[in-house]
């Protein structure tokens, strides 16, 4: 994974900036926030430095290689929970929504939020915000620290059975794609060198993704390793006769 950093005065342009030199799509960026200066009296104009994290493939202008990959095409793809607002169902939403809005306008960011998505145990809120990359933070930690948050004020309000799972911009699709595309690219880098790679830091759900993901690889094995919340995962090239001992 490349990575690679663009200046503006705002978000929206730094963020127009790397999508002109990239030549990507809005949908197709991962980027955080590394830098925010507000104008002032001494700073008179603002500036924001965003910092894109680039698959290889993009960054060679080169697409999947499906002859060195498993043969079975591109990686997939995780579908987007990105929809139409659903109209806000009873007290409850109603309170969690307005304690997510106060928690927002109280560390200056004002949102407007909405319900994503509804199913059973779970209730999904979309944050719309002008500083939707500073809420997301590095890899998503500042936006899961927000939901976690807002999860110990719903279990308060009654609802101790609902997680409830914050979104903006599109981010945790966006990401989980990501991570989808990234762990199939290493699997074949560590297939071809036969040395094993050790992924970035990820939560518990990234984790299970990344496995289920590369499960599909009958020479390949993923470990967890660390401690704490954030581990890391080593991809690990497995022989044919180790495989067929199982």
């Amino acid at each position: 994974m490349v990575v690679k950093e663009f200046e503006g005065r705002n978000e929206k342009e730094a963020i127009d900036r790397a999508i002109e030199e990239l030549g990507l799509d809005r949908n197709e960026i991962d980027f955080e926030i590394v830098e925010a200066k507000r104008p002032g009296i001494l700073f008179r104009g603002g500036k924001v430095k965003i910092r894109v994290h680039l698959l290889e493939e993009h960054e060679e202008g080169e697409e999947y290689d499906e002859e060195a990959g498993t043969g079975e095409g591109p990686p997939e793809q995780a579908p987007s929970r990105r929809a139409p607002s659903l109209p806000v169902d009873g007290e409850f939403e109603g309170k969690v929504i307005e304690f997510a809005r106060g928690l927002l306008d109280r560390m200056g960011f004002p949102a407007e939020i909405a319900v994503n998505f509804r199913e059973e145990g779970r209730l999904g809120l979309d944050i719309e915000s002008d500083g939707s990359g500073i809420l997301i933070g590095k890899q998503g930690r500042t936006l899961e620290a927000l939901q976690f948050i807002v999860n110990l004020a719903a279990g308060r309000m009654g609802g101790e059975t609902t997680r409830i799972v914050l979104d903006t911009q599109d981010y945790r699709s966006r990401r989980e794609r990501s991570l989808i595309r990234m762990a199939n690219q290493v699997a074949d880098q560590v297939r071809r060198s036969r040395e094993s790679r050790l992924l970035e830091p990820l939560n518990p759900f990234e984790r299970r993704l990344i496995h289920t993901s590369l499960a599909r690889y009958g020479d390949i094995e993923t470990v967890s390793e660390g401690d704490g919340l954030y581990k890391r995962i080593r991809v690990i090239w497995r022989s044919d006769r180790d495989a067929r001992r199982e």
